[in-house]
């Protein structure tokens, strides 16, 4: 009896060394997720450091635009404001068209920070949220991991995401844009998904409905959640995976998630009417049926079981076909079968470039090159496909949620250059469950082979004091029945003893695990040296993602600069001309441009637009790009009729800025002749290529585009040489008829016209003495002011 008293002895000892190793741990747990929310904060604050505080962009300054307006107006006014002052005559009703949740969010840190006495302006706010919720993200990210491959995965994750190139390009100090808080909302809506699939916790799976809401009220990737987390219970069923907790995790999702989801007004009905939540519907019927199969399965014999089945399967199918012809019947009823452009764009990538050009115009929408994955996520690339085979040993229903989270990011972000930002998170999981794996394996291996470790140390002493713990608790659970059992019959002692004499004692199991692990170790050397290149794998990366962070996504495309011998230059074009509106122009006056800058003209000049960002209406954004495909006149015409007074456009020929409106010309004939047939590409092109030399086309020489772009350019250099395209103008002497220059920013980035009255126009013999009254008059009035460049 001396044996099981000292091994039972030895039990609380052992709890308690366990009990204060899991305190440490987590406490030393928490102060790193805590330094790696400081580095995901501060390593976004290069743009605010480096430049100024400012916000990037073209979307954020619509959504600072709103935001502005919440905190002025409050809540009601928000959901009921209607914007005149965009799409005119249209207008917008703005609460029925956004997505709330950035500007919710904002808002509210805003009016908390002023009932603290912080006086922060709404900017300030805007400016440093995006890197308020990469913190949170990187939290998410471990409380995903860790649920999948435990803690140290979970801490390795959580560092990677924090600093990965893709993520810190839409989320920087200034980047104002939906995606700033979203992708904290689906890491987060995955981890409450994991974690409910783990504990089947009713709690967790409410939480998990909420904090859906809030990614769909964020923004529209949300169908991505509802179609991957449909597609993972379907693929449990089928494997054979299907438990109570899986029913728990999904179905009040799609119940309580589906309901929320239609509360948000731009969401609605699409919550249950459009083809992209079909796919969840159809699986929590699959479920259902699957669980009543179970629970009948329970309850009757096995020929009863069978004739259920055979019922119910019966059933199912008519349902699940009734069901399938009422969806064909909805899809068949839209043009488009159900689908939103950008999800057919996604499921077929040359759908947008065949049927909707305003989508395929959008640069983020294109797909990739190999380079961009090198630079977004640089060295993680590598270590994917060691985290997918990791996330195999052994396949739970977490790491096989993590593998099909992994195959669908990256087949969308082959599509779609934006959506490296939803490949981001799923690449830190995998990558920091490889690294964790292989530290694991590769100090393991180091340990086992250190001189003067004795046999009995050779193990890990967590998994020894565990393991140990374990074994001495079942010895002494067998101990108490043969007290109890001491009257029993001996045929019942008998088996007791026969059990405990079969039962491996608690030494003999730990030294069993430390022989495999034995066997398991890699050589010494190798351990070291593969342990270095991790480290230097390590290195390499964080100095890659300071960089990018620091020069190549922290620069505002509101504001530009250059490096030359000469020094640092900034060109700061944008705000010049936007102010020269602001200052210049009457209030009430309608301004064209291309929708690129429809959002920044309206936040920063605060003048009514025709087009903006939005591009809800292809025929309004058709029109103004047939005004600049056209020749003077006819442009003149399209203009006047929608009460413009100013035309905007961007030209880059000067000092060589690529993004300007003659690079993107091509889009505006494609946009207007896909609405106005008689607008036609082959027109303005010469043997298939796009040329403004003096091989152009006469139609491409002669449209209005080409005439705001280049008038007056040969006064620059004498040539008339463009920089972006690298050669000289074909046409470099004209004047204008039916437009007047009134400003052009210092390097001449962006040109306002002015569109001329009527009166102004009349031309002719028999009309020279009224144009001459007409001038004479105007200028003694001072009606007319001299243009100053000529």
């Amino acid at each position: 009896m001396a044996a099981p008293e000292t091994s039972t002895a030895a039990v609380p000892t052992l709890y308690t060394n366990n009990t204060l190793r899991n305190a440490f741990g987590g406490v030393l747990s928490f102060f790193i997720l805590l330094l790696i929310g400081v580095l995901a904060f501060s390593i976004r604050l290069f743009s605010v450091i480096k430049y100024e505080s400012v916000i990037h962009e073209f979307d954020p300054y619509f959504n600072y635009r709103v935001t502005q307006f919440l905190t002025k107006k409050g809540i009601y006014d928000f959901w009921n404001w209607f914007d005149d002052r965009t799409w005119y005559p249209l207008g917008r009703v703005i609460g029925g068209t956004v997505y709330p949740g950035l500007t919710l969010t904002a808002g509210t840190i805003w009016w908390l920070l002023n009932s603290l006495n912080i006086p922060l302006s709404v900017e300030t706010v805007c400016v440093f949220t995006a890197p308020i919720f990469s913190a949170f993200a990187s939290w998410a990210t471990y409380l995903l991991t860790k649920e999948v491959k435990g803690v140290g995965a979970g801490l390795t994750a959580a560092t990677l995401l924090a600093m990965v190139p893709s993520y810190i390009s839409r989320s920087v100090a200034g980047s104002y844009d939906n995606e700033a808080v979203a992708i904290f909302a689906l890491i987060f809506t995955f981890s409450l998904y994991i974690k409910t699939l783990n504990t089947g916790s009713l709690f967790y799976a409410t939480l998990n409905s909420i904090v859906y809401f809030y990614m769909v009220c964020s923004w529209g990737g949300y169908t991505f959640i509802i179609n991957l987390i449909p597609m993972h219970v379907l693929l449990c069923i089928v494997t054979g995976r299907y438990s109570s907790r899986l029913y728990i995790a999904y179905a009040p999702l799609v119940v309580l998630g589906t309901l929320l989801a239609a509360l948000v007004p731009v969401v609605g009905f699409n919550a249950v009417m459009t083809s992209e939540h079909f796919a969840s519907f159809l699986v929590f019927i699959i479920i259902h049926v699957v669980a009543f199969v179970y629970y009948i399965k329970g309850i009757l014999s096995p020929k009863m079981f069978k004739v259920a089945v055979t019922l119910v399967v019966s059933v199912g199918l008519a349902v699940c076909c009734a069901v399938i012809a009422v969806l064909i019947a909805l899809v068949a009823s839209s043009p488009t079968k159900g689908w939103s452009g950008r999800s057919l764009s996604l499921l077929d990538p040359t759908y947008a470039s065949k049927y909707i050009p305003i989508i395929a115009s959008v640069s983020e929408h294109q797909p990739p090159t190999w380079p961009s994955y090198f630079m977004d996520i640089n060295v993680l690339a590598f270590l994917v496909p060691a985290g997918i085979i990791a996330c195999f040993l052994p396949l739970t229903d977490a790491s096989s949620f993590v593998v099909l989270y992994i195959a669908t990011s990256v087949y969308f972000s082959g599509v779609m250059v934006r959506l490296m930002l939803v490949l981001a998170p799923a690449a830190c999981i995998t990558s920091g469950i490889a690294l964790s794996e292989a530290f694991d394996v590769l100090t393991r291996s180091i340990k086992f082979q250190l001189p003067g470790v004795s046999s009995g140390a050779e193990v890990d002493e967590g998994e020894t004091s565990s393991e140990t713990t374990e074994a001495r608790n079942d010895e002494v659970k067998a101990e108490k029945p043969e007290e109890k059992s001491k009257d029993r019959p001996s045929k019942k002692s008998k088996k007791k003893e026969r059990e405990h004499v079969e039962k491996p004692s608690a030494k003999a199991k730990v030294k069993t695990k430390a022989e495999k692990k034995r066997l398991l170790a890699l050589p010494l050397e190798a351990s070291a040296v593969s342990l270095l290149l991790l480290i230097v794998l390590g290195a390499f990366y964080v100095v890659h993602c300071v960089w990018a962070a620091a020069e190549a996504y922290s620069a505002p495309s509101i504001v530009l600069t250059s490096h030359t011998r000469n020094g640092l230059h900034v060109f700061d074009d944008f705000r010049e001309a936007y102010a020269w509106l602001r200052h210049n122009t009457d209030v009430d006056d309608k301004v064209a441009s291309w929708w690129d800058y429809g959002y920044q003209t309206t936040a920063m000049a605060n003048r009514t637009v025709i087009v903006d960002n939005n591009t809800w209406n292809n025929t309004h954004i058709a029109t103004v790009g047939t005004a600049m495909s056209s020749p003077e006149k006819a442009a003149w015409e399209i203009f006047h009729s929608l009460d413009v007074k100013y035309v905007l456009v961007v030209f880059g020929g000067l000092i060589g800025y690529p993004s300007d409106d003659i690079n993107k010309f091509l889009w505006m004939v494609r946009i207007g002749g896909g609405v106005f047939p008689h607008i036609k590409e082959p027109d303005y092109l010469r043997d298939g290529q796009y040329r403004i030399d003096s091989q152009a086309t006469p139609t491409m020489l002669n449209c209005l585009m080409y005439k705001l772009a280049y008038y007056r350019f040969v006064e620059t250099d004498g040539k008339a040489y463009d920089r972006v395209r690298r050669t000289e103008i074909g046409k470099k002497y004209f004047k204008l008829t039916h437009f007047e220059e009134v400003f052009t920013t210092h390097h001449w980035m962006v040109r306002i016209y002015k569109l001329k009255p009527p009166k102004n126009r009349i031309r002719g013999k028999t009309k020279k003495s009224k144009s001459k009254t007409s001038s004479t008059s105007s200028s003694k009035r001072g009606g007319i002011r001299k243009n100053p460049w000529h």
